[in-house]
């Protein structure tokens, strides 16, 4: 076969294999547009703007371009996801409300990946009882690591079917469900497995319960 031939054969497939790799990364890629659903399965949902904005530094925006999340401390394999890379796990929905402490709730279909999956990976110490969550402006919320396993807990990136908008704690919220609102912790950075048990949060430390159970009072405890 003519040399220029088989030069020019392994440009086109070199130029189709470039190809087919850019459409793939363009499908895995989380489209920040979608229509916001009111209902799901028969049931009514609130509105993404049904929030109040109580944050303690006001509404955090995250390059995402350099955004990574952060899965430390007592574990075997500690890892630095990029937004991507944790995207890429397998994703779950379900509704979920949050209530707040100031009397208002909301009612959301929320859209994400387990945080089980990702201490999974991370493999935690066997002394590794407690996880705490850090966020982009400082705040830290904790939790038994037994709650994060048993219950599904999710690490949210849509709600009502879109992205969660900077507002709401893009890139990624807790639904910390069956916990008061000042547990749902937003704009989430780094999750650290810890043997300190007796951790305290931001509220938490200012006299909100540390459990923060929804059918408990959150003040002590």
């Amino acid at each position: 076969m003519d040399k220029k031939i088989i030069i020019l054969l392994v440009i086109l497939i070199a130029a189709a294999a470039i190809f087919a790799a850019f459409e793939l990364q363009k499908d895995r890629t989380v489209k920040l547009s979608g229509v916001e659903i009111k209902n799901y399965q028969g049931q009514k949902l609130s509105s993404v703007n049904d929030f109040r904005e109580n944050s303690i530094k006001g509404p955090q925006f995250i390059n995402i371009t350099n955004y990574h999340l952060e899965v430390t401390g007592l574990v075997q394999n500690p890892r630095n996801y990029t937004y991507d890379e944790v995207l890429n796990h397998t994703s779950y929905e379900k509704v979920v409300k949050l209530d707040c402490v100031e009397g208002w709730d909301v009612t959301i279909l929320w859209q994400g990946l387990l945080v089980s999956d990702l201490l999974n990976e991370a493999k935690p110490l066997p002394n590794g009882n407690t996880v705490i969550f850090y966020a982009y402006d400082n705040y830290t919320t904790s939790f038994p690591i037994s709650y994060l396993n048993n219950n599904q807990i999710l690490l949210a990136y849509k709600m009502n079917n879109v992205t969660i908008p900077p507002e709401r704690g893009f890139p990624f919220m807790l639904v910390a469900e069956s916990k008061w609102g000042y547990k749902w912790i937003k704009w989430v950075t780094k999750i650290e497995v810890s043997n300190n048990s007796t951790y305290k949060g931001y509220w938490e430390s200012r006299g909100y319960s540390d459990i923060g159970d929804i059918n408990q009072s959150y003040l002590g405890g």
